[in-house]
């Protein structure tokens, strides 16, 4: 079995579902011959075709009305958001239109949508291309809205989302891209959508988290292991709709939580899974839910990004606040 990085994973698993399915088409800004920015489509083109994996004008209205048209006429359209940052050009489209479709039309017609976008901070990108902004999206009824935090979840992920008969917001946080490697299948698997896993079992406390602040909380959990504490760490995966039953189970297994997001506190999916706890775990709770989040400001110019954001200190500080409450 190889050790992939996370974006040969994604590769991978769009060329094996692009094989699998006539019907899946992948296209986007420079995802053709360029392979992308991040090179995710890497030799897509060359190996599928041009009519499987193509090129889109500098538009992302567009490409999203390109997909919800393809999808109306039987498609499995895979278009990409260059940067998520831009969804705002394509907000009506998504949310008001993709969104909606199965329930305007009584479930005669599927939205078979797969939006993939890279977002998140720590790699100094230029203003709009860094910002979190997958709680948009969790808001949205409609939309799954699926992050992976590493190859082996982001490959069997992305295939489950591609054979989805729902449109499915798919978010690769541009830290976790090529910073480490896992062994990963090199045949076709799924992991399935809506289904949390626990990265890290511990009894002390629960740390419930995605994407790439799951890596950061795994370091954290190591440190606090050497003065005794013993963290649990869940990766929501799906954060809409959320798996509250393995929200649930750790929580009252642990009698405490810590909520880690990169999005700013106001702005997140974080809110949502405290009132998941609220109502259905808030008797198991030994101490308040603690939160570990951005400040609740627009994002930073790159320089001063690094301390922006939340990071291992900042979930050690708060699990302790929170064993010692």
């Amino acid at each position: 079995m190889a050790k992939l990085s996370m974006v040969k994973a994604i590769t991978q698993s769009l060329d094996q579902e692009i094989k699998r399915d006539e019907k899946v088409l992948v296209f986007g800004e420079d995802v053709g011959r360029n392979g992308g920015v991040f090179r995710a489509t890497d030799g897509l083109q060359d190996a599928n075709g041009a009519d499987r994996v193509f090129d889109t004008p500098l538009a992302e209205s567009g490409i999203s009305g390109l997909a919800m048209g393809l999808a109306l006429e039987g498609f499995r359209p895979v278009p990409e958001i260059q940067f998520f940052g831009f969804v705002f050009e394509t907000m009506d489209e998504i949310a008001g239109q993709i969104s909606r479709t199965g329930h305007r039309m009584g479930g005669s017609r599927k939205m078979p949508i797969t939006i993939r976008a890279p977002f998140g901070g720590g790699v100094h990108t230029p203003e709009l291309h860094a910002d979190s902004l997958e709680g948009l999206m969790a808001q949205t009824p409609g939309l799954r809205v699926v992050i992976p935090s590493g190859p082996y979840d982001a490959k069997g992920l992305l295939a489950s989302a591609i054979r989805s008969d729902d449109p499915v917001v798919f978010l690769e946080h541009m830290k976790l891209y090529r910073s480490f490697k896992e062994e990963v299948p090199e045949e076709s698997y799924t992991v399935p959508l809506d289904t949390a896993d626990v990265k890290r079992a511990g009894k002390d406390l629960s740390i419930i988290t995605y994407g790439y602040m799951v890596r950061e909380s795994l370091k954290a959990a190591e440190e606090l292991a050497k003065e005794g504490i013993d963290v649990e760490v869940l990766d929501l995966r799906t954060v809409s709709p959320l798996d509250e039953e393995a929200i649930t189970a750790t929580v009252k297994k642990t009698g405490r939580a810590v909520l880690v997001q990169e999005a700013q506190n106001q702005a997140g999916v974080m809110g949502q899974v405290a009132s998941v706890i609220a109502e259905k775990a808030i008797l198991s709770l030994e101490a308040p839910i603690g939160r570990v989040s951005a400040p609740d400001t627009p994002y930073p110019f790159s320089e001063a990004e690094e301390t922006w954001l939340p990071n291992k200190a900042d979930i050690v500080t708060k699990v302790k606040e929170i064993i010692n409450y």
